[in-house]
């Protein structure tokens, strides 16, 4: 019994290091700063899209609330609809409070993706995700911006998939990148992460 008990301990003492690490190397200290990492500052970005209405919007329409920014695409089978979905559960959780949020879908598809269907398939999901998009060049200065990749991967049957990143981009009120939320990432996780983003900006205001 006693060498169950040793076993048991050694493995949630594994369990936490792997979990600090993370963190460590994710949102603590040991984050890495190398250009192509991480996300520039909205602050430090210039692009112009257009949002689902029709108006146009960049960087400084998110600086002043905090944001949280997801690139995809409308035709994206799995991915895009699942975080999406996530997104809108997190916003539920955290509640009226939400509406302080700027939470964005840009699209990586503008192509296929033009203001109407951006709003249509936006509609789908929580009210305040938003749907930007604009043309090639557009999106790519917003990708650049963020560190986003993505890439079109053509089919055997002649048409197109979009390849890209899958992380949400999380951003204090004054434009700051605090971190990325992973695919998939538990809402235990990804909640607090949203609320100590929307915290800091309370602290500012109290000050």
């Amino acid at each position: 019994m006693k060498q169950i008990c040793k076993i048991l301990i050694a493995c949630g003492l594994a369990i936490l290091a792997v979990f600090f690490i993370g963190w460590w190397q994710v949102d603590g200290p040991g984050a890495a700063s190398v250009l192509g990492k991480r996300s520039q500052p909205l602050t430090e970005m210039d692009f112009e899209l257009t949002n689902q209405n029709g108006e146009a919007v960049g960087p400084k329409t998110l600086i002043g609330q905090p944001s949280l920014v997801f690139f995809g695409f409308t035709y994206c089978p799995d991915v895009c609809p699942t975080t999406l979905s996530d997104i809108s559960a997190w916003l539920d959780e955290i509640g009226p409070d939400a509406e302080a949020l700027n939470t964005i879908l840009i699209s990586v598809d503008p192509d296929r993706d033009t203001v109407e269907v951006m709003a249509e398939y936006v509609s789908y999901f929580h009210p305040q995700i938003q749907g930007w998009t604009g043309s090639d060049v557009q999106v790519a200065s917003a990708a650049a911006g963020f560190r986003a990749v993505y890439e079109k991967v053509m089919r055997e049957d002649g048409d197109y998939t979009m390849n890209h990143t899958a992380g949400v981009f999380l951003f204090d009120a004054t434009g700051r990148f605090v971190t990325t939320i992973d695919y998939h990432e538990p809402r235990e996780f990804a909640v607090p992460k949203i609320r100590r983003a929307m915290q800091s900006q309370d602290e500012r205001a109290e000050t």
